[in-house]
């Protein structure tokens, strides 16, 4: 066996893993219910217009994907996961939203070079494990002077420090991959994009989630609902002693973090980074 097709098997394999990471839980009512706004927030700092094409990368069940197709473009949702569509499509239909969706990994997307005008992820594709080859993917499809736009969650934010808090719970990255929460860091975006990009804009801003009553109503939420999460605790569920340990690191988090000024108890202010750049010409 030669190494060329060892790595692409052992790549097969961890895309086969994630896939199934994420079609566990329920992200699609997550993303619903407490980060509703922020797909419609990168749509328009894109300025996404009727009659433009647009391919939102790992789409998810379309946070943003829908408000674009809503403002009139002509939009693909792709993303590793298509059990997440069968969500975003109910919704799509509700809000009377045309897309199309595609099964697509964002370290090889399967459209043409140039081919869409906005090139867009929200908390999406700062997932795809080997960052370079997601960041050449969304230039390459992007047409000369088209946008590319991300909102990744930065890595001192909530967020952040989420997936820092679970990392000694997790089984090990495969070779090559590097942390999400690098995607909100301005400094590695420039880099990953490089001189392929022109007219970046970047700001780091919140979002407030006053979703649960208490801290261990956000954990026990995530440990319910969030694929990353779950996997975690699966990876420790024979060891009672570390998942207690996690249940009270997470707990920790939270209040941590607890702005404490809602009428429901816990009020968090997740940070991510909000990017724009156009695909230099």
């Amino acid at each position: 066996m030669t190494m060329r097709n060892s790595m692409t098997e052992a790549d097969r394999a961890l895309k086969t893993k994630h896939r199934a990471m994420w079609a566990q839980g329920d992200y699609p009512s997550l993303a619903a219910e407490i980060i509703p706004e922020l797909g419609a927030v990168l749509v328009e700092a894109c300025g996404v217009r009727s009659g433009g094409r647009v391919l939102d990368v790992a789409a998810g069940s379309g946070n943003a994907a829908i408000p674009a197709a809503l403002a009139g473009a002509d939009v693909v949702a792709s993303d590793l996961t298509p059990e997440l569509f069968e969500a975003g499509r109910a919704v799509a239909e509700k809000q009377g939203a045309h897309l199309t969706w595609q099964e697509a990994d964002a370290e090889a997307l399967p459209f043409g070079d140039a081919e869409f005008d906005t090139v867009l992820s929200c908390v999406g594709v700062m997932f795809a494990p080997h960052h370079q080859q997601a960041a050449d993917e969304l230039v390459r499809v992007c047409r000369p002077g088209g946008t590319v736009g991300l909102l990744n969650w930065t890595p001192q934010g909530f967020i952040g420090r989420m997936f820092a808090t679970m990392k000694p719970y997790a089984p090990p990255p495969p070779p090559g991959a590097q942390p999400p929460p690098l995607w909100g860091d301005e400094d590695h975006v420039r880099a990953l994009l490089g001189d392929r990009v022109t007219d970046v804009r970047a700001e780091r801003r919140t979002v407030r989630v006053d979703h649960f009553e208490t801290p261990e109503a956000f954990r026990d939420y995530f440990k319910e609902r969030y694929g990353p999460t779950i996997s975690v605790y699966k990876n420790i569920a024979g060891e009672p002693e570390r998942a207690a340990a996690l249940d009270a690191a997470l707990v920790d988090l939270a209040r941590d973090g607890d702005l404490g000024t809602g009428p429901d108890g816990t009020v968090l202010e997740w940070e991510y980074l909000l990017l724009t750049a156009r695909r230099a010409g």
